[in-house]
């Protein structure tokens, strides 16, 4: 860093904000973060997930602009894209229509996430202050991710599914504008970003980002066609082969790169614990998920509950994960390693009890929402605290990158989960008594147990605490 520039540029972290000031800025941060799991998850039952796929397709270039350009920058036009997407939205009746808004939706949800992140690190550079902030903007998703199905339901039952959409655009407009006057200027600059702008358009590596989004595309669209079309189709095949060369070709690329313009350089999986906790995210929205659709089918397909009463039902993975985004401070007092497994442990109780007894509507109370309980609580322990350990785990410098590594892998465990899963049950049930019986569900959460397992011994064996509540460097070295 050259001593000649101001203090306010040095390492672009602002000078003298008040706490006030830090407060307001993560609590917007943090509506942000709601505003995009609750516009992924609203219409979960009634939309199909296009907006999903964007969002996790576009995560990483968000990521590379927001470390190579200014955050604020980023962050703004990502909310205000959201904002006025989703006023449009709700005025459209048209179903082709309503599908390219959402689309495009997603892409200006992922411009939100990996910007807020860089904001939040650069905003609270102290380790117990940072870990305070990841805690509770990660929670924020979480709770999003559950509360958007239920007002989602009371909107679509009680006025119109246009409401959704307006309820985003009347919360994320005027976040966009005051961000524009209480987000520092400075917060994103520092000597790399001095640099001229053919530069940081070359160090954005869009050919890599290009290869891997599209990689991504192609492979989920397969996994996802391969759970209803079989996955011995010629279609599907070609697609997985296609998407894994492409994948294989972009880490090819990578090492043909200077570190500095590559999109992920290939000793980011080399950072201390960074692989085995890429690992552990792909589990938390493929649990949530995976356990909201199976339920709320069940409950309106069977059961014949109405669309609220489902939604009702499915507080409990809504409730108990807001005190757990409180918990951040736990890591700098025990290691991450054992608040995961912890989690994870909780995790493994609660889809015991839904494989044993969820397939009756009497034991919702004996099975379910212990079950529903208990597993928010794991799986927010799981999510809170890999956050926070994955982003400690790499410079603050890829905050950015991290960021939108880690909400790609939310997202990619979320598209093959579910995809395994309804495999898994579809066929169970072709020979059990069909959608009506349990048999495929219980199978589901039996898979489920195995995939939390597998994961509880790779963090007991492969976690690192060597360098727990060790400070991270500003900057990419050498790890």
């Amino acid at each position: 860093m050259s001593p000649l520039l101001p203090s306010s540029l040095n390492g672009g972290e602002p000078k003298g904000l008040s706490l006030t000031r830090k407060l307001v800025l993560l609590w917007m941060f943090c509506l942000a973060q709601f505003l995009d799991a609750f516009s992924l998850a609203s219409l979960f039952s009634a939309i199909p997930t296009l907006e999903g796929l964007t969002f996790s397709s576009f995560l990483l270039i968000s990521g590379r602009l927001s470390d190579v350009y200014n955050p604020k920058i980023v962050f703004i036009g990502g909310v205000s894209s959201l904002g006025v997407l989703s006023l449009c939205a709700g005025f459209v009746d048209d179903k082709i229509t309503i599908l390219v808004l959402r689309a495009l939706t997603g892409i200006a949800s992922a411009m939100t996430i990996p910007s807020a992140l860089t904001l939040v690190v650069k905003l609270f550079p102290d380790p117990l202050e940072q870990t305070r902030a990841i805690g509770f903007f990660g929670g924020c998703g979480a709770i999003a991710n559950i509360s958007g199905l239920v007002i989602g339901a009371m909107f679509v039952q009680w006025a119109s599914y246009h409401w959704v959409f307006w309820f985003v655009a009347c919360i994320a407009l005027p976040v966009a504008l005051a961000c524009v006057f209480i987000i520092p200027s400075q917060i994103g600059e520092c000597a790399d970003t001095l640099e001229p702008e053919e530069a940081k358009w070359e160090n954005l590596d869009l050919l890599g980002i290009g290869i891997l989004t599209v990689a991504f595309i192609l492979f989920v669209f397969a996994v996802s066609s391969g759970s209803t079309n079989g996955w011995t189709s010629p279609m599907v095949l070609v697609l997985l082969i296609v998407s894994t060369l492409m994948v294989v070709g972009f880490f090819y690329w990578e090492t043909l790169l200077p570190v500095e313009k590559a999109a992920i350089p290939p000793r980011t999986w080399f950072y201390n614990n960074f692989s085995v906790l890429f690992a552990v995210a792909l589990l938390p929205y493929f649990w949530w998920n995976t356990v909201m659709t199976m339920f709320s089918t069940m409950w309106q397909s069977v059961f014949y509950w109405s669309v609220i009463s489902s939604a009702i039902h499915m507080l409990p993975l809504g409730i108990l994960a807001f005190p757990m985004t409180f918990t951040g401070p736990l890591c700098r007092i025990f290691s991450p390693k054992w608040i995961i497994l912890t989690g994870l442990s909780l995790c493994m109780v609660a889809t015991v009890l839904l494989a044993l007894g969820g397939g009756r509507p009497e034991n919702y109370w004996s099975y379910v929402f212990p079950a529903f309980s208990i597993g928010t609580v794991g799986v927010t322990l799981t999510y809170t605290h890999t956050n926070i350990a994955i982003l400690q785990a790499a410079p603050s410098s890829m905050a950015g990158t991290v960021g939108a590594i880690f909400n790609g892998a939310l997202q990619f465990g979320s598209a093959i989960g579910l995809a395994a899963s309804s495999s898994i049950e579809t066929s169970v049930e072709a020979t059990h008594g069909g959608s009506h019986e349990y048999a495929g569900r219980a199978a589901t959460c039996w898979f489920i147990l195995g995939i939390v397992a597998l994961q509880f011994i790779s963090i007991s064996i492969f976690y690192d605490r060597s360098t727990d509540h060790q400070p991270r460097p500003k900057h990419d070295s050498p790890p």
